[in-house]
């Protein structure tokens, strides 16, 4: 599977762990292998207009997923993209301070529960917000117990 890293900010951002973080969770989901991810770190003002313009939503926020193909809907020989994940570094660092984990454990955090977004999980009510987070927590100790610190 293909994931791609577009960094459009100015903070400093574990490109490289973020991309083979996407890759776990895309391998443990059983996500095709022919599907594309792409992770966007953008500034507020950015993320800010995406929220603003697709979601209806005001100011920035730590992340927004944008869905395309679901997998398996794809016809062969066509480019079959998942999606893309849009993260905030600015913001996730500054959510970590409140949360006692690190600004690259918070962008973490939202890397996967982004990629699950694009799967088609979401947490609308507490039996669904309990298993993707649930989910998240088990895909991040996975990945954190084969990735080196």
């Amino acid at each position: 599977m293909t994931v791609f890293l577009a960094d459009e900010q100015e903070l400093e951002v574990p490109g490289d762990r973020l991309v083979a973080l996407a890759r776990h969770v895309l391998t443990a989901r059983r996500v095709p292998g022919d599907m594309e991810v792409s992770l966007l770190c953008v500034d507020e003002a950015t993320i800010a207009e995406l929220n603003e313009q697709h979601l209806g939503g005001s100011g920035p926020t730590d992340v927004l997923a944008f869905p395309i193909d679901e997998p398996g809907e794809t016809p062969p020989d066509t480019p079959a993209i998942l999606g893309d994940v849009v993260l905030c570094p600015k913001i996730a660092f500054e959510q970590a301070e409140g949360l006692d984990r690190s600004g690259v454990e918070e962008l973490e955090l939202l890397t996967v529960h982004g990629i699950l977004h694009l799967l088609g999980m979401d947490h609308a009510d507490p039996a669904s917000e309990q298993e993707m987070f649930g989910l998240t927590d088990e895909l991040l100790a996975g990945f954190r117990a084969v990735a080196e610190p």
